[in-house]
């Protein structure tokens, strides 16, 4: 019976920080919006997920990121490339959901809300096989 105890414990332990600041299941609470009420995005961008995001932090972010069942999955950063050209630092990059279980990091070319070319930095929450869950 302890291991079983433990063993939540350790797992709430860790989910701690998203349900602390509110943010594991969407929507988030404010002042994170919705990023396709913000800009002319779909609500689900398959490979991503329905990004929630504070408009005070664009064009970087953080954007929060939801699977279909409105669990949080991932925090993603849009990194322009003039600030990495441009050698600016970033700091005390947060981690709203909690723990990291991998990181993608890949360039885009622009898109609506970030029209400038940039690189996501992906912060999965979840493990690769619940990664899938926004795939399409």
């Amino acid at each position: 019976m302890k291991l079983p105890v433990a063993a939540a414990a350790v797992l709430a332990l860790a989910a701690a920080p998203a349900f602390a600041q509110g943010v594991g299941k969407a929507p988030p609470p404010a002042p994170y919006k919705k990023v396709s009420e913000l800009v002319k995005l779909p609500d689900f961008i398959p490979g991503i997920g329905t990004l929630y995001v504070d408009p005070k932090t664009l064009p970087a972010g953080p954007f929060l990121a939801y699977d279909r069942d409105g669990k949080l999955v991932s925090t993603v950063y849009m990194v322009p490339m003039k600030d990495l050209d441009g050698k600016k630092k970033f700091d005390d990059l947060a981690a709203p959901g909690g723990a990291v279980d991998h990181v993608d990091f890949y360039y885009n070319a622009g898109h609506p809300g970030v029209e400038e070319p940039h690189y996501h930095v992906v912060l999965w929450h979840v493990s690769r096989a619940d990664e899938a869950k926004v795939a399409k």
